[in-house]
This record gives C-alpha cells, sequence and structure tokens, in this order.
C-alpha cells in the first residue's frame, strides 16, 4: 500500500498498495543535513500557528517533535512553522526525542484539545509501529486526529562498489546474489523501518532470503554504502539525493507509484516485474484527540496555505521531499488502509521489538 510519490498535488489522495512504513525518520547525508539545519534554526523557534482561543495566558502554542533538533523531521517542522508564522499563527517547536518518536507520540493525547499542542511525525508511527513494538505508550487509532500530510518521499534500493558494475537492474541484482556467496545482505536505516520491510518484501519475491542488517539512522549506513562496506542499502530518496553525482553507488529501483522526479531516469519496482513493492513515507500533522472539527478544519486551512510558501517548498527541494497535502478525512483514511495493509507484512517477517 503505497502513495504515488512522483506527482504530488497539494490536494487528492494517492494510490495505494500493501507495503511498509518506515517507523524513523528519512535522514539526509551530514553536509545537507548542516545546510537545511542551519536554514531551519535560522528561524526562530516560536515558528507559526495558533489559534486565538488556544493562546493566550497558556502561553505559546507548540508543535512537539520526537527526535533531537537537526534532523530531518524537526527541521520540516521548523519549516512548517514558520510558514505559519507568516500567516500570524505563532507555534514553537517542542523537541521530545526519546524510543524512536514514540515519547512524543504518547505525550500528544495528554495536551488539552484546542488547537494550542500538535504533533509533527512521520506516518509510519501509526501504520508500521502498531505491529512492530509491542509497547507501543498509545493508541494509534484512537489517540490522534490527523490534520494532513505534509511531504512525503519515496524509498530506493542502492547497491555499492562491491557490487559489480554489471548491476544495472534488480533482476542483476538478485542474479548476482544467487552466484555470490556471503553477499546476502541488505542494510537499512533501522529496524522496524518501512526500508526494513520493503527489503523483507523483495527478498520473498525475488526468492534470495536477504539478511536484513539494521543501523542508527540513514547517516552511517550511507558512510558505509559509499565505503563499500556494505553491498546494498534500502533507504529514502532523500538519503541518495546529495550522491547522485559522484558515482559512488547506483540506485536500482524505487518504491513509488511512478518515478521520483529526482532520479527520473531511475526505474520503479513495478517495472522492474515486482509490482507488489511500493512504499512512501509521509510526514504529517495530528492534534490531540477530541479536538473539534472546527479547530482541525481551521489548522488544515493553514496548512494548505503553508504548502505554497517558497521557503518551505525550497527545503523540501533540497533534501529530496515532495510538498503533498490531503484533508484531514482523507488522510484518516490512509492512514486506516496502510495501518491494516501493513500488519501481515510485518506479521510475515517476524520480526518485533520488546523495546
Amino acid at each position: 500500500m503505497l502513495l504515488q510519490t512522483h506527482q504530488f498535488h497539494s490536494t487528492g489522495a494517492p494510490s495505494m498498495m500493501p507495503r511498509p512504513s518506515i517507523a524513523h525518520e528519512a535522514p539526509m547525508d551530514p553536509l545537507t543535513r548542516r545546510a537545511f539545519t542551519r536554514l531551519a534554526l535560522a528561524i526562530p523557534s516560536a515558528g507559526s500557528m495558533s489559534l486565538a482561543a488556544a493562546q493566550g495566558a497558556s502561553g505559546p502554542s507548540r508543535v512537539l517533535v520526537g527526535y533531537p533538533a537537526g534532523g530531518t523531521l524537526d527541521a520540516t517542522a521548523r519549516r512548517l512553522a514558520d510558514a505559519w508564522r507568516k500567516q500570524g499563527r505563532s507555534y514553537i517547536v517542542d523537541n521530545r526525542p526519546g524510543a524512536a518518536g514514540r515519547m512524543a507520540s504518547s505525550q500528544l493525547k495528554r495536551e488539552r484539545a484546542d488547537g494550542s499542542t500538535l504533533l509533527c511525525t512521520h506516518t509510519s508511527a501509526l501504520t508500521i509501529y502498531p505491529h512492530v513494538y509491542s509497547k507501543l505508550m498509545y493508541d494509534a487509532a484512537a489517540d490522534f486526529v490527523p490534520i494532513s500530510p505534509i511531504a512525503a518521499v519515496d524509498c530506493a534500493f542502492a547497491v555499492s562498489a562491491a557490487v559489480p558494475a554489471s548491476v544495472r537492474s534488480l533482476k542483476d541484482y538478485a542474479a548476482w546474489v544467487k552466484q555470490a556467496a556471503g553477499n546476502t545482505s541488505f542494510a537499512s536505516p533501522a529496524a522496524g523501518s518501512m526500508a526494513h520491510f520493503l527489503g523483507y518484501q523483495f527478498s520473498e519475491a525475488a526468492g534470495l532470503k536477504l539478511q536484513h542488517v539494521p543501523y542508527r539512522g540513514s547517516a552511517p549506513a550511507m558512510q558505509d554504502l559509499l565505503g563499500g562496506q556494505i553491498p546494498a542499502y534500502f533507504g529514502f530518496v532523500a538519503d541518495f539525493v546529495p550522491y547522485l553525482k559522484q558515482g559512488k553507488l547506483r540506485i536500482l529501483g524505487v518504491t513509488g507509484s511512478g518515478r521520483s522526479r529526482f532520479m527520473p531516469d531511475v526505474p520503479t519496482f513495478a517495472e522492474q516485474g515486482f509490482a507488489g513493492i511500493r512504499g512512501v513515507e509521509t510526514y504529517g500533522v495530528f492534534a490531540p484527540p477530541g479536538t473539534p472539527d472546527a479547530v482541525v478544519k481551521s489548522i488544515y486551512d493553514t496548512v494548505l496555505v503553508a504548502s505554497k510558501d517558497e521557503a518551505l517548498l525550497a527545503g523540501f527541494e533540497q533534501i529530496g521531499f515532495a510538498p503533498y497535502t490531503l484533508p484531514p478525512q482523507e488522510y484518516a483514511r490512509l492512514i486506516q488502509r496502510e495501518r491494516d495493509a501493513w500488519k501481515p507484512i510485518v506479521q510475515a517477517s517476524g520480526f518485533r521489538s520488546e523495546e
């Protein structure tokens, strides 16, 4: 189940198919992340929006982020907050890292349902995490009010210099693995991530029985891929964008419904005979349970305006993200469909985290 990632519009539902989602934010290469973060941190932390009724004496409104400052999710939230500030609505970014973002997600249900506190997170926290973690700390179906996604990013599969130059397609890779002893592994940014389960699906579909090697984030995984220490890596388009012209890796396939505009020469998995392997991660905005429809609609309207902000769009372009919005009810239905679709995939993989 996946989203159509090559053509995102400010409204309109993407096509879906059963697929995995990422439990961890899509990382960037260190140099690109530093550049993007410098721009983001230059924005006053008091970024963007608040409803007049929600601010008052209670202080500034907040956007919870479950990862440290400097990552893609934090920088995306700050960009959104800045775009909101231009609308006269003030939110600060409140970083609460821990437990792969679950600490911030679990905090949302304890906040007032008046629009004064929101959560910015990757949608896989609500679609894949429920099937991965035995101690989730929140109810993915009941403790969140979806407002809208704000960005989307495809996954992609790449090989390093450890793989012969003759390997140029997914079928070439499968044939090579079947002949090359000791090269039956692939890396991902994290165990339990969308990339992890996409790799599992590919392994099963190609009859490879690949061994999964989880990293703690994309930055170390990318360094090992570029250095040839690992033969293959399933990550996000954003991970690869800074390195496309260096010639140190080959992108064999992307997991969107269509080709990524950031790497238009790379065919999709479906084009190469693996139609069931699709995966798109979205970053979205959520309100606490019980938030009135009128407040949700007001926030959604500000997201639509922010999605056209030039600075926000430039930041997304830099890191390989596509702007993407949906009305609240459509977003809620999309999340439910993806949660249902990921369940059998995660269960078939046999992976379960006791964290």
